[in-house]
C-alpha cells in the first residue's frame, strides 16, 4: 500500500470512504441520530480538515484505490483511522497508523497518542498498544471508547 499526505482532491474519496462505514460507529446502523456528525463527513468538511494547520491527513491506496485513511489532530490525537471493509484484518489500518506515528514523532510527540475509538474497533487498537481510559459514552448518535498509547512511560 502506498501511503501519502492528503490533498484537497482526495476528500471526496476520504468522505465516501468514511461513510461506508457509518454502520460500525453510529449507534444506529441507519445513522439515526447522527445525522449532525454524518454531514460533518461531507467533503466540504473533509477539505477543511485537510487543509487545516493543525491536522494531517494520509490517505493509503493500493492502484487505483484508495483503501484507507488516518489522519491525526495537533500531532497527539488520532482523529480518524478508517480502511476499507474489503481490505479490514489485513494489517492496512496498522500500516497507516505506524505511518502517521512515525511521522508524529518525527515533528516532535514524544509517544503519547490519544483516540476516541469506534466500539468495534476497540480490540483493533488495543493490538496497536492503546488502553481504554474511560467509559463507552454516546453522543450525537456516535458511540465511541476513550483511549491512550503513551509509550513515554
Amino acid at each position: 500500500m502506498d501511503i501519502r499526505l492528503a490533498t484537497p482532491s482526495d476528500a471526496p474519496g476520504i468522505s465516501r470512504l468514511i461513510t461506508r462505514l457509518a454502520r460500525f460507529f453510529t449507534v444506529d446502523p441507519s445513522g439515526l441520530g447522527a445525522e449532525g456528525f454524518l454531514s460533518s463527513l461531507q467533503p466540504s468538511s473533509i477539505v477543511k480538515l485537510v487543509t487545516a494547520a493543525n491536522y494531517t491527513y494520509y490517505v493509503g491506496h493500493e492502484g487505483e484505490d484508495m483503501v484507507g485513511t488516518v489522519a491525526l489532530r495537533d500531532n497527539s490525537h488520532l482523529f480518524h483511522l478508517f480502511v476499507a471493509e474489503d481490505f479490514h484484518r489485513q494489517g492496512k489500518g496498522r500500516h497507516l497508523w505506524e505511518h502517521a506515528k512515525a511521522a508524529a514523532m518525527e515533528a516532535g510527540n514524544t509517544g503519547r497518542f490519544t483516540v476516541n475509538s469506534t466500539v468495534f474497533g476497540v480490540p483493533a487498537y488495543e493490538s496497536l498498544g492503546f488502553k481504554v481510559v474511560g467509559p463507552k459514552t454516546e453522543t450525537l448518535g456516535i458511540a465511541y471508547v476513550p483511549m491512550v498509547l503513551d509509550s513515554t512511560v
